[in-house]
């Protein structure tokens, strides 16, 4: 009788779980996916590039002779104005030396004038005023090479700007070429940030002739930078490492909010003509390379890496991977794996796009 219930039991369980199986197979085969293609527009990207802000003039300022710092009228990040005195490195060497070469120069003049009258009397050679003459300019010359010398014992600003931090205090003895400060004219910023080749085509592309392209400056503190700015020089040559070409933009800065030496990201609109977008909910992500599954007409997926162009909110822009016809798998893309043959639904792009927050042209 046991072996009997027993046996029962055995069959109980092994109906149990073939009917188990039997249903799991099913519900596996009747999952149905939902595909659908990229579709191809005109539209821009705001794209972000990390920057650095340039004076539109930054310069160092050096001594010009040797000699002891007498006077510093300046102090560290103070607005000068142009022609204002700095420094002063003591004169008293250089004034003597241009007195001296004024003595000179009134003697050599006197001989000069003793020996035009005595030629106009037909008394000494021409070769010999032309000598007086000579040695008249020589002196004079001297006297001015002097006088250079005692103006470059005062400082002055070269133009309107804000002093950096002073690196020489009064007393100091400075040798020539030493430097003393920096100089900063913070009135126009230059902003250099660093563009791909591939979006330096597109931006070529839809160049507007006499019209320069517009661009936001994102401070550090996550802010935008009231003025715009404009696009007005790009360097030469690309960088052959890393495939980049610089950029440079002009930001007027009348606050003097923007200081040499900062950082921050430049925000461009880039425009892209026929590209083919896709939702980003269709992409995943391996060992930080983008990919998508493409269905083709067997319905089997295939893992295809993408190279994304672009960003829009909840899209991609792609640069190379897929094109306009391709059907791609835009849900369950977790529980596929390559190779899969799979049952899909598909669903129009533009249907798929009005279900998202989208930005385009």
């Amino acid at each position: 009788m046991n072996k009997i219930l027993l046996g029962l039991m055995s069959l109980c369980a092994i109906l149990f779980y073939t009917s188990c199986d039997s249903h799991k197979e099913k519900e596996e085969e009747e999952v149905t996916f939902l595909v659908t293609s990229p579709i191809k527009m005109d539209t821009s990207v705001i794209k972000n590039y990390v920057c650095q802000v340039h004076a539109i003039q930054h310069i160092e300022l050096r001594a010009l002779e040797r000699g002891y710092l007498q006077d510093t009228y300046v102090d560290e990040g103070q607005a000068v104005k142009k022609g204002q005195a700095m420094f002063q490195i003591m004169p008293k060497l250089y004034e003597a030396e241009t007195r001296k070469a004024q003595a000179e120069a009134d003697f050599v003049e006197i001989e000069y004038k003793n020996t035009k009258r005595l030629a106009d009397s037909s008394i000494v050679s021409p070769n010999e005023l032309a000598l007086a003459k000579a040695k008249l300019d020589k002196a004079q010359a001297e006297l001015s090479l002097t006088q250079v010398h005692l103006g470059f014992t005062k400082i002055i600003a070269p133009f309107d700007g804000i002093l950096d931090r002073l690196k020489v205090r009064k007393g100091s003895l400075l040798e020539e070429g030493e430097l003393l400060t920096t100089l900063s004219d913070n009135s126009t910023m230059w902003v250099y940030f660093n563009v791909p080749e591939y979006e330096y085509l597109e931006y070529k592309e839809h160049e507007k002739k006499d019209s320069l392209m517009k661009v936001n400056l994102l401070m550090a503190n996550n802010k935008l930078f009231k003025e715009e700015g404009y696009v007005k020089a790009i360097e030469a040559d690309f960088n052959n490492e890393t495939g980049n070409i610089a950029f440079r933009a002009t930001f007027e800065n009348p606050e003097g909010l923007l200081r040499h030496g900062e950082t921050g990201n430049i925000q461009m609109t880039v425009p892209f003509k026929d590209a083919i977008i896709i939702p980003q909910k269709a992409t995943f992500e391996i060992l930080e390379k983008k990919y998508v599954f493409v269905v083709d007409k067997e319905n089997v997926v295939h893992q295809t890496e993408i190279v994304v162009a672009g960003e829009l909110p909840d899209l991609y822009v792609i640069q190379a991977g897929l094109k306009e016809d391709d059907k791609i798998l835009l849900e369950g893309i977790r529980k596929v794996k390559n190779n899969d043959k799979i049952e899909f639904d598909y669903k129009d792009p533009k249907e798929v796009l009005d279900t998202l927050e989208v930005y385009v042209e």
